[in-house]
């Protein structure tokens, strides 16, 4: 019990995707320094601590918001008019700010992104935010279009492969190698939509204003506590003023 309320992967995905929102919109529309980075290390703390990320998740979770902040400092300071920011202090502050913002934004995101899985965010969504069933239908079957695209392109490359087509290095050859993908690959994403939607319809899909679920995502107390302390993280900006 405690280690899955310890766990971000609990919660109710709808409430990780909407609870940092107003955080989110503060983070963008700060003008100091102090705010988008606080809420930047509140949200990898969260992701670091609670958000069970392994691999190449982590990785990109502890490398990415540094990166960005960086890159965006340097490019500022290279291409922004410095003698409007006073020189090149100025600039890099703005970059600094601008880069704070962004990876502000982009933590707090990834809270619902890195943690929650997308049936799980459709079935809370048709549940508890009544959105249509068919829409929120549609979106699983174009879920499921990704991997069968992968497996589908795989397929399509072994038999090139097979068949020495295009087998040449180079930009030339790479191209001519990609597009000779494009035609199988569309046929059978045809192919597979026209199954998909003959499935559905035998299923009598759309026949009711209202269909069950085999799998049900509640609301639970701990999603109204984790939904108050990101809706907290808007008092971000005062902190400086009772600490100090």
């Amino acid at each position: 019990m405690i280690d899955s309320i310890l766990s971000l992967r609990s919660y109710n995905p709808v409430v990780k995707v909407l609870a940092p929102i107003p955080a989110m919109v503060v983070a963008g529309l700060s003008r100091d320094l102090w705010t988008p980075a606080a809420l930047t290390v509140i949200a990898l703390v969260m992701l670091l601590a609670f958000g069970r990320l392994r691999g190449r998740a982590l990785l990109w979770t502890l490398a990415g918001p540094p990166l960005m902040v960086a890159v965006l400092t340097l490019s500022f300071g290279v291409w922004i008019d410095r003698e409007k920011v006073g020189g090149w202090s100025g600039a890099l502050e703005a970059g600094l700010a601008t880069g704070l913002r962004v990876s502000a934004v982009l933590t707090l995101a990834l809270i619902a992104g890195l943690t929650s899985e997308g049936t799980d965010l459709v079935r809370s969504m048709i549940t508890h935010l009544r959105m249509p069933y068919r829409i929120g239908y549609a979106g699983f079957a174009a879920m499921r279009f990704v991997p069968r695209f992968r497996h589908d392109l795989e397929i399509i490359r072994l038999a090139h492969r097979v068949r020495g087509v295009s087998t040449g290095r180079g930009p030339v050859a790479t191209t001519k190698r990609y597009s000779g993908y494009v035609v199988p690959l569309l046929a059978g994403a045809m192919r597979h939509g026209d199954r998909v939607s003959l499935a559905m319809e035998a299923r009598g899909f759309g026949a009711y204003p209202a269909r069950t679920e085999r799998r049900r995502v509640p609301l639970r107390a701990r999603d109204a506590v984790l939904a108050l302390w990101l809706l907290l993280l808007c008092l971000v900006p005062t902190l400086p003023g009772v600490l100090g």
